[in-house]
């Protein structure tokens, strides 16, 4: 009796072992090639969605980025007043809550799915190795860019040190030096074009700041628009349409404010803004009209969509620390006023968790 009791355990271990790998293994093998059969997926009903998320992240956006050049219909946003610094550095949160709590992780996932083979991609964090170099050759490029366009653009006139005269020249009367009082003037604009030359490289750095800034973002934006546009998950396409919404938004005044004090003219402004605007949208579009030969857990696209990532979370998190956040807390502004430091460390903390809490819908 013992020996058939224990003959039919013995078998129905072995049946259920063959059910695991009938049933599991090819699954997940499927589930690699194309997308899982769930009830949430249904293509005709999730492409009014996507066309819906189009024009509501395209205005939204639109909106974001606008803020920060109302600062003449609204005083309060001009970059003197105390609560433009505020706002700036909640969207420095914003823009540092993106890249550590939604670019990254979504790389980590991408590059170490299974669908993924086990040699190189799970034995090597990727995609700590390239947000860590993506950082550095932000940093590199902030450098050089700074360097290249701070000598390009410097007219500066340097004062002589011996004599006092501006650009090394000295002017002379009769063959003698010029006097005390002329001494005296030459002095006054020597401080006089210091100043402009300090204020020329404050004005380069927030340029280089915004161009950078304005590539990372559009390459993050491209590559979230391509998923959901791709995606005919109707369950998920919703919350990521708020989601995206507030996302954008939020991004937006952040970039508005780097803009604006790049001082650009009008017509780069409007160009910059709408490249923000449209690049999400574009990726959604995109990933409508590729669907059909796009897979989201196809190895290509988990190896490019996760590098891509990667990338644009080592700049995000670069620029959010060093070229916002560090260069606002750092400066005599605040410095100075323990007041105003201590409302923006609150701000930061704010949209850094504010975007803590929308990965759930990510």
């Amino acid at each position: 009796m013992g020996t058939n009791s224990e003959v039919k355990h013995l078998k129905l271990k072995i049946s259920l072992v063959f059910i695991i790998i009938v049933l599991f293994i090819p699954k997940s093998l499927a589930e690699c090639e194309s997308e899982s059969v769930d009830s949430c997926n249904n293509k005709e009903k999730a492409l009014p969605l996507k066309i819906v998320a189009i024009f509501a992240i395209l205005v939204t956006s639109m909106i974001g980025v606008s803020l920060s050049f109302g600062r003449r219909s609204i005083p309060a946003l001009s970059p003197e007043n105390d609560l433009f610094m505020v706002v700036k550095c909640f969207a420095g949160g914003i823009i540092l809550g993106t890249g550590f709590m939604h670019v990254l992780p979504d790389s980590f996932d991408m590059l170490g799915s299974d669908c993924l083979e086990e040699k190189p991609w799970h034995e090597f964090p990727f995609s700590g190795l390239v947000a860590m170099f993506s950082a550095l050759f932000t940093l590199m490029v902030d450098s050089l860019a700074t360097s290249f366009y701070g000598k390009k653009s410097s007219d500066a006139v340097i004062p002589d040190s011996h004599t006092g005269a501006v650009g090394g020249h000295q002017e002379q009367e009769m063959g003698v030096v010029v006097s005390v009082g002329h001494f005296h003037g030459h002095h006054h604009a020597a401080i006089e074009a210091t100043k402009n030359e300090d204020g020329d490289t404050q004005l380069v750095r927030y340029r280089v700041v915004a161009m950078v800034l304005e590539l990372g973002i559009i390459v993050h934006s491209v590559v979230i628009g391509l998923s959901m546009g791709a995606s005919n998950n109707t369950c998920s396409i919703k919350g990521l349409i708020v989601a995206l919404c507030f996302h954008q938004m939020f991004e937006g005044i952040g970039l508005g404010g780097c803009i604006l004090q790049a001082q650009y003219k009008l017509l780069k402004r409007v160009v910059l803004v709408l490249f923000f605007s449209i690049t999400t949208p574009f990726g959604i579009a995109l990933g409508i009209g590729l669907s059909r030969i796009y897979k989201e857990n196809s190895p290509s696209a988990l190896i490019t969509v996760g590098m891509l990532n990667a990338s644009s979370a080592g700049l995000l998190i670069y620029m959010a620390l060093v070229d916002l956040l560090s260069t606002d807390f750092m400066s005599p502004r605040l410095q100075n006023n323990i007041k105003l430091q201590f409302k923006s460390y609150v701000a930061v903390f704010l949209g850094a968790a504010g975007m803590s809490v929308m990965a759930k819908w990510n």
